[in-house]
């Protein structure tokens, strides 16, 4: 079994700074992609963030200067630093990892989301 915790999230006033965190945990053979996606309400989710095993990172269009996504590969943990985060930030964030189990073909796997709300 694959598990993937997210922690960090809560009510950030505009301009200021969250970070999050999700830690993966299990049978973790090997981890390849992982990423930070939203959903605010109505919407579809999306890419906000993403990393590879190799550190290369690709960034939303609405979030790049602002936010930053960070892992640690030997705590099997991805960050996003949120900067100036603004009322459009305002979603559920997911964590998302490509795991291979036991050396098998990776899947993707999520975590339970965390709430980010942003407001004076």
């Amino acid at each position: 079994q694959v598990q993937l915790v997210e922690s960090g999230g809560g009510l950030v006033q505009p301009g200021g700074s969250l970070r999050l965190s999700c830690a993966a945990s299990g049978s973790l053979f090997s981890i390849y992609f992982m990423g930070w996606y939203r959903q605010a309400p109505g919407k579809e989710r999306e890419l906000v963030a993403g990393i590879g095993r190799d550190g290369r990172t690709n960034y939303a269009d609405s979030v790049k200067g602002r936010f930053t996504i960070s892992r640690d590969n030997a705590k099997n943990t991805v960050y996003l630093q949120m900067k100036n985060p603004n009322s459009e930030d305002t979603a559920v964030y997911y964590c998302k990892a490509e795991i291979s189990v036991n050396g098998f073909v990776p899947n993707d796997y999520w975590g339970q989301g965390t709430q980010v709300t942003v407001s004076s």
